[in-house]
């Protein structure tokens, strides 16, 4: 009788139900992603990974570099020769300018210890190459090959011949991630050359940016170029960053609306520079007068303080 009531084992071993199994990871994914935009945890998981797929996305541009290399070795001699030769005569008939210009530096720096302005921060930083475009569509950003063991930290400014690029915005150890100034979230404060108007630009996430909070009969023209006003603390003051394109004035509106087009190839040249980080300014000295009166009030505050004497 015991043999007719044992029980066979189930066929198929059932774990948990899938909508339970469903629930935990989604609970337990939204708690990583809380975690991390608020307290910063996984950054040092990212480091992580980050240094474990660096050979894997080097070996997957491996083939698109090579053939890079191989369009670029064979091109034309002549045309390498001509274009030598056409950069001697630019080279030559720049020069006097070229002169010139540092005949004017040079005595601008004499003028301005004349008048005992600080000088200018001269600009330096390294040449990086621009390895390929963030993945996402609603960002303008890129990845050069300049990390952490070059010395690169966030919030250095990006630069290329022609003017500001973008700002660096996150750093790994062998590469980096660079903001573009077209992408939404960045600003970047600016000057108008013609009549010195200070504002601050705007990305707008599609190749072109916007002079915001301008007045409607603001003194603003298209053409006008814009260069960094240098009041961030972030960019050099005197760097081109865009070209005013198009300026729409409503007498319904209070602000005029300014469209602006960047100066620099931010999307289209392959190497950029990362500026150095700028020098604090040195602290600034204390009036001789105050320092020199500063004993005689205080004796006389010792005076003052002192009680009387009782006869």
């Amino acid at each position: 009788m015991a043999a007719f009531d044992h029980t066979p084992p189930p066929f198929f071993k059932r774990g948990p139900a899938p909508l339970a199994m469903l629930t935990l990871y989604v609970a337990v994914s939204v708690s990583l992603l809380v975690l991390d935009a608020k307290f910063r945890y996984l950054d040092l998981l990212r480091q992580a990974l980050a240094v474990v797929t660096h050979p894997l996305q080097q070996l997957a541009h491996a083939p698109v570099r090579g053939l890079a290399q191989a369009g670029e070795y064979f091109q034309s001699v002549d045309a390498l020769h001509d274009e030598n030769q056409r950069l001697k005569r630019a080279k030559l008939e720049g020069a006097p300018m070229l002169l010139r210009l540092q005949q004017l530096e040079v005595e601008n720096a004499r003028l301005r210890r004349l008048l005992a302005v600080r000088d200018r921060q001269p600009a330096s930083g390294q040449v990086a190459q621009v390895l390929y475009a963030a993945r996402d569509p609603f960002s303008r950003r890129i990845v050069v090959d300049k990390g952490q063991q070059d010395k690169v930290g966030a919030g250095l400014p990006v630069v290329d011949d022609a003017g500001i690029v973008g700002q660096v915005t996150r750093v790994y150890p062998f590469v980096s991630e660079v903001t573009l100034i077209t992408d939404k979230d960045q600003a970047v404060p600016v000057q108008i050359v013609r009549n010195g108007v200070r504002s601050v630009v705007f990305g707008l996430g599609n190749g072109q940016l916007e002079l915001r909070f301008m007045p409607a009969n603001a003194d603003v023209q298209e053409g006008d170029t814009l260069v960094t006003s240098g009041l961030d603390g972030t960019y050099l003051p005197g760097f081109p960053v865009a070209r005013v394109v198009k300026v729409e004035r409503d007498n319904a509106y209070s602000f005029a609306r300014i469209v602006c087009a960047p100066v620099a190839g931010v999307e289209n040249f392959g190497e950029v520079m990362i500026l150095a980080q700028r020098e604090a300014p040195p602290p600034r000295p204390e009036p001789a007068e105050a320092v020199e009166g500063a004993p005689e009030e205080k004796a006389a505050k010792t005076k003052k303080k002192r009680p009387l004497r009782q006869p």
